[in-house]
């Protein structure tokens, strides 16, 4: 696969750029493909580049002082990763992995300097990402510290559920994280996270719909465990 304009045009941060400069970018920028559990970004070290996701899934992840793998945040098709460096220049912080079979597109960190200079709109929305990356980098470190394994469970669902569906009384989640994926993110075992789930399934608070689609049934009760009102 060759990057085109096109290609680039599918990425919600580049489609409104001039084609005139996503020619430019496109013939400065690759394309690679990356197998499950394969490491995209190194930790500690200077990437220089920052990367598009086109298909697949990534997960940004740390690890603990006794090795174990904390995850710390996903990356979807149109989405980027490797921003922070734009910032300060310094080292990736963490780790960031593919999930599945991933294709991305990588654009040289110093093409995309040039790109926030030259258009300030670009600039204002990564700088945007990098903010809410922060608070939600800070709130998923703020659940490791909750004593009770099954709201910490609750509040990591009640984080997934659309913004605009958390008033309603029913909401879904579309390609939610795996059992494995949830007890990385929040340092306890798969068969934790399973048993959490099969409470939650069996007062029908939540149902899955495939793989690909959980239904929150009870938002309002969800609410309640995350924020410790309830116990499960």
């Amino acid at each position: 696969m060759v990057v085109t304009p096109q290609l680039l045009k599918t990425f919600p941060l580049l489609s409104g750029l001039p084609d005139a400069t996503l020619d430019d970018v496109a013939a400065q920028s690759s394309v690679r493909k990356a197998a499950r559990r394969a490491i995209v970004l190194n930790a500690g070290q200077n990437e220089e580049q920052i990367c598009f996701l086109f298909e697949g899934r990534l997960q940004g992840v740390d690890f603990t002082i006794d090795g174990r793998e904390v995850g710390l945040y996903f990356v979807e098709p149109g989405e980027f990763c490797g921003e922070l460096c734009l910032f300060d220049g310094g080292s990736q912080p963490e780790f960031v992995m593919a999930l599945t079979p991933s294709v991305i597109v990588s654009i040289p960190l110093n093409t995309m300097h040039e790109l926030l200079k030259k258009h300030p709109e670009l600039f204002a929305t990564v700088s945007a990402k990098v903010a809410g990356h922060v608070r939600k980098m800070t709130f998923q470190r703020s659940l490791l510290g909750l004593p009770n394994i099954a709201q910490r469970v609750c509040c990591q669902l009640w984080m997934l559920v659309p913004e605009q569906d958390k008033e309603k009384e029913e909401a879904h989640i579309r390609n939610p994280p795996t059992h494995m994926e949830i007890a990385i993110m929040l340092n306890i075992s798969r068969e934790t996270v399973t048993r959490v789930f099969q409470s939650l399934q069996n007062r029908q608070i939540v149902k899955r719909d495939g793989t690909s689609l959980l239904v929150v049934t009870q938002v309002s009760v969800l609410r309640d465990y995350a924020e410790g009102k309830q116990e499960l």
